[in-house]
């Protein structure tokens, strides 16, 4: 996906222990969405995309069906 509200960075653990630290690095890769959302270890795209979406989607309410069209 290209899009000019996402950025991304790659960092290298052994490089950064601050980091590591910070957002408790035990597996890798570890994705860190919106400081809020975080992804262990390697999985397969479309479920890694399923994941980063449900991240950013806005919270569903009681009954709300997400929409899977």
């Amino acid at each position: 996906m290209e899009n000019d509200l996402i950025t991304a960075d790659c960092v290298e653990a052994t490089e950064f222990p601050d980091l590591v630290g910070k957002y408790s690095v035990y597996a890798v890769p570890k994705t860190v969405i919106n400081e809020s959302t975080f992804i262990e270890g390697s999985m397969p795209e479309k479920f890694f995309l399923e994941r980063i979406l449900a991240a950013i989607s806005p919270p569903q309410g009681p009954g709300d069906e997400p929409d899977r069209t």
